[in-house]
């Protein structure tokens, strides 16, 4: 018996596209390109479309959000919505790329290990690091959970979660004492929270182990969301707090 080979997909002939959305992401692209703004006879004209076409068109993707005009000079730019959907299709791998040179320099700067962190179902996963050049150093593994509670980069994760996600962390999570300086109450974790908030990075102080200090901050998007956090983590006798 001979194995079927699967079916190969079928290849879209140009004329077999739809018009209206060829048309439309076209616009997109030319508004992009353009990048200063752009005016509707200036778009008709690239695009080859006639000016009432083009206005309809223009219209359509404003009003759903991926373009947006300028009410004095009347021109188009990109509008939010083209953004949230570059930023949603950024993924951990592209995210670990673009943030290497950093914790390269951090820890090159600092001598300290420094790590790339995300939150996942409530747990901080590194997903990048570069170790120290000091002679003690930690021993970071990639992939391997860790609380969010009681680490540096945790709490920054945790700080800018929506309300009513960090709400139900703070009801359904087991605060768990890792050492005797790990914060086991709701109430003051999310005063800590707040602090992190106000002062744009987050401090571990021995709290998830004895000995170790960590520092960490967000990473932001170009839509200004946090999509990870960036620290250091090092033994209390070089991070110090005067050094912190």
């Amino acid at each position: 018996m001979h194995a079927q080979r699967p079916k190969a997909r079928p290849q879209m002939s140009k004329g077999s596209l739809i018009q209206s959305l060829q048309r439309g992401l076209g616009i997109l692209e030319i508004v992009a390109k353009n990048g200063k703004g752009i005016t509707m006879a200036e778009v008709s004209r690239e695009i080859g479309l006639h000016t009432s076409t083009t206005f309809h068109l223009l219209r359509t993707l404003s009003t759903l959000g991926y373009l947006v005009q300028d009410q004095n000079t009347r021109e188009y730019h990109l509008g939010s919505k083209v953004f949230h959907l570059a930023a949603a299709a950024w993924t951990e791998v592209q995210l670990s790329k673009a943030a290497k040179p950093f914790l390269a320099e951090m820890a090159h700067q600092t001598g300290e290990t420094s790590h790339l962190a995300v939150l996942v179902r409530g747990e901080v996963i590194v997903i990048d690091k570069i170790d120290g050049s000091s002679p003690v150093r930690l021993t970071e593994r990639v992939g391997y959970p860790r609380p969010s509670h009681c680490t540096a980069i945790g709490k920054v994760l945790l700080a800018h979660l929506p309300e009513a996600e960090l709400k139900a962390f703070l009801q359904t999570s087991e605060l768990r004492p890792l050492t005797a300086k790990t914060i086991t109450a709701g109430a003051i974790l999310e005063q800590e929270l707040g602090r992190v908030r106000k002062q744009g990075h987050a401090f571990d102080d021995e709290e998830f182990a004895q000995g170790i200090r960590c520092l960490a901050a967000p990473v932001r998007n170009f839509t200004g969301h946090v999509v990870a956090a960036i620290g250091i983590s090092g033994p209390v006798w070089r991070v110090s707090l005067d050094r912190v």
